[in-house]
């Protein structure tokens, strides 16, 4: 298997069936829990182990860790908790193609897709690795007669995160690295569905020098989130996943004296315009779409035809749709894998039959696409509709899956009108070659994330992003200087001091004046 780790693949293979995902708290893994779920591989529809669901008992006894925990991790310095992060980075590095492989066999998108996502991730760490430099507070000499006033940025204390199935490491990795590297300590709450990675990424934290407990791993349901939501120790809640449970997040931490930042749902539009580079734009697209099977909450799910580029848009996508690459993630040359589980990918189908049940023109059909040797698999091939209107259900809700939907319109005005109109503002793109009309796109469209003849516009770890509208509740956006602002909290001071010894010495007895 190409850029496996010697003796990696023999070894998870011989795990497959009986590895046990348990808890991470206080540096070690912790017993199984009472109540258990079964993980799969979605290539081969097999059990892959089975992971602990936490009890409120066990939630609350890493945060009681953590808690511990905190005095001595924020009184060390951040050059210090900076180092730490240097060597857990090089430990992300030696490690990487192990952790793109338990990615894969878990959620179930291509090795190279998952060596991807994990560079995503460790550019998170690399930021946090400056922390020293973004904890820097701000000074004022003599704001008034003697008085000088300066401002602090401390760490908060306890804080969790709460992370989807689809990028196992690099959501989690939006979070923990900066508010470990503010002082904070941590509590995750990956996905049960892949919580391998999350996993290993706590250990290889204890090996970096990590101290036992500023980072916890509670694998769980709405039992262990709750707890995490309400507990009075717990200070922020950074959370990722759709907008219905982004709403309950934000509503609940904050009902219960949290910040929050909960990143929601998505209906990403692609604005192709007559002048647009067509070839440019359908790799674009191809990528955008039907990476990672659509799993992505940045994933290009509607494109939006402006004039009379939709005939050619759709002629020139039909083909490669219909030629993607689908299989199982590990083996070479594999564009698309499977879905995470068989009751999404049914969620999809049923997504599918419901266009065609509105009456878009379904111009590629995955439903029933069979992968040799993983009849069993969660797979679905890429779906293209034409003539999708936005009063359609596969216009309105978020699908997450490889289903493109190509909506014509007649004119810039439209498309613009038309992505203003969704209650989603997650991320947008437009392609063309003229610099006025993007430029004017960038300003009036109403949507956090915009990409000129860019497909996936999210910026890089030293930026914030996050969306509009019902893609995000809570001001503050996700890594970059938000990121550290979100994880800590600023202390203003003003000072003034009474004269001192240099008025000269008094040899009289001290008297009040």
């Amino acid at each position: 298997m190409p850029g496996t780790a010697p003796g990696l693949h023999l070894r998870l293979l011989v795990t497959t069936m009986t590895l046990q995902l348990t808890h991470y708290i206080n540096g070690q893994r912790s017993a199984p829990s009472a109540r258990t779920q079964a993980t799969f591989e979605p290539a081969t529809g097999q059990q892959r182990g089975e992971v602990s669901l936490a009890s409120a008992s066990e939630v609350e006894q890493a945060i009681a860790h953590a808690k511990a925990a905190f005095p001595a991790w924020a009184a060390t310095t951040p050059l210090n908790r900076a180092r730490v992060l240097f060597k857990y980075k090089a430990l992300l590095e030696a490690h990487a193609d192990e952790l793109a492989e338990l990615i894969t066999r878990e959620h179930g998108k291509v090795f190279d897709d998952a060596k991807g996502e994990l560079t995503r991730g460790l550019e998170v760490v690399e930021f946090a690795c400056g922390i020293p430099h973004l904890l820097k507070g701000e000074h004022s000499e003599q704001v008034g007669g003697g008085v000088d006033a300066w401002s602090l940025n401390q760490a908060l204390g306890v804080v969790a995160g709460i992370a989807p199935f689809n990028f196992p490491a690099m959501v989690p990795m939006w979070m923990f690295p900066i508010a470990i590297a503010c002082g904070n300590t941590f509590i995750m709450k990956p996905s049960e569905k892949d919580p391998s990675v999350p996993m290993r990424l706590a250990e290889l934290l204890t090996e970096a020098g990590l101290p036992d407990g500023v980072f916890n791993v509670v694998n769980g349901d709405k039992e262990a989130v709750d707890v995490l939501l309400t507990h009075p120790d717990v200070q922020a809640v950074s959370f990722v996943g759709s907008t219905p449970i982004a709403e309950y997040i934000y509503a609940t931490g904050c009902a219960h004296g949290k910040r929050v930042q909960a990143l929601g749902g998505a209906k990403n539009h692609m604005v192709v315009m007559p002048d647009a580079d067509l070839e440019q734009t359908v790799n674009a697209l191809m990528g955008a779409a039907y990476g990672s099977a659509g799993e992505r909450c940045m994933a290009i799910s509607v494109a939006v035809a402006v004039g009379d580029v939709g005939d050619k848009l759709i002629a020139a996508l039909e083909p490669k749709v219909k030629e993607l690459k689908i299989g199982n993630g590990l083996d070479a040359g594999m564009e698309m894998g499977p879905l995470v589980s068989a009751a999404h990918r049914d969620k999809v189908k049923g997504y599918v039959d419901q266009g065609v049940a509105e009456g878009a023109t379904l111009v590629v059909d995955g439903r029933d696409i069979v992968v040799d040797g993983h009849e069993q698999g969660y797979f679905i091939g890429g779906c293209l509709f034409d003539n999708v209107s936005s009063d359609m259900v596969i216009y309105q809700e978020e699908i997450f899956g490889p289903v493109l939907c190509v909506v014509r319109v007649p004119d810039y005005a439209s498309a613009v009108k038309l992505i203003n109109d969704h209650e989603f503002g997650n991320g947008t793109a437009i392609f063309t070659r003229d610099g006025d009309c993007a430029r004017q796109f960038c300003n009036e469209i109403q949507v956090g994330m915009v990409g000129v003849n860019v497909p996936i516009p999210v910026p890089m770890a030293f930026h914030s992003f996050g969306g509009w509208k019902r893609s995000l509740f809570g001001p503050l956006h996700m890594h970059g200087p938000d990121g550290v602002r979100f994880y800590t909290k600023r202390k203003a001071i003003t000072s003034r001091w009474p004269t001192g010894i240099r008025s000269g010495a008094e040899f009289a007895m001290p008297t009040m004046k």
